[in-house]
């Protein structure tokens, strides 16, 4: 099995981590761009390390990074399976860098970005134990027929989203949202008038006040 990788970010305060947030980026990006937000969130969590692996196989595009599953033309079976077929991958990354601070998955966060974000999500509600949340920036719910029989958490969720986004329409927001609403999930919700495809300040402000309620 592959082995993922990435750029890290101490706590902003000198000490050892006392939580921990994984940082997964969109689809042609890689951890080295998405490690950027961590110093805008560690203002609202101090005591954080965050890391940002890159996906397993990178894209042939001229904008190169990286991928977590292939492009799927909009296929919601495709987007199925390529979440099914990295799950394993980020679960193992996870343990791997929960162990290495000492930490519990109630000291945990997932923060992800459009492709990221589903992973994030998908990843999220089906760890064994509850984390302490998980931050969707332009993403979607993959696989939500199976969320009764192949989830295993209900941890907190913030949702974010720009009402201008032509790649992912913020309808599909209110659909993810409806969707974990049925699963027993009670999501926090913040569109973004203006913002387009991407991750705006007020979005950032949002999610770091979602950390520092989580991680309370």
């Amino acid at each position: 099995m592959a082995t993922l990788w990435g750029p890290r970010r101490g706590p902003k305060l000198a000490e050892p981590a006392r939580q921990l947030v994984v940082l997964l980026h969109a689809y042609e990006s890689s951890g080295e761009e998405f490690i950027h937000l961590a110093p805008l969130l560690q203002r609202f969590a101090p005591h954080a390390a965050f890391v940002a692996p890159n996906g397993p196989v990178p894209c042939d595009g001229p904008k190169g990074g990286f991928q977590w599953w292939p492009p799927t033309g909009g296929d919601p079976g495709k987007r199925t399976r390529g979440a099914r077929g990295v799950h394993a991958l980020l679960d193992r990354f996870i343990d791997e860098e929960l162990a290495r601070h000492g930490l519990s998955e109630d000291r945990l966060a997932l923060a992800g970005f459009s492709q990221g974000a589903m992973a994030a999500l998908y990843v999220g509600l089906r760890r064994p134990r509850p984390v302490a949340g998980v931050i969707s920036f332009s993403g979607d719910l993959i696989d939500e027929e199976s969320l009764a029989t192949g989830a295993s958490a209900r941890p907190p969720v913030l949702l974010l989203h720009g009402a201008a986004d032509p790649v992912l329409p913020v309808a599909r927001l209110h659909r993810t949202e409806a969707s974990l609403r049925r699963y027993g999930v009670e999501p926090r919700v913040h569109v973004s008038p203006t913002l387009g495809h991407g991750v705006g300040l007020d979005g950032i402000r949002q999610a770091g006040a979602f950390l520092r309620s989580a991680f309370a």
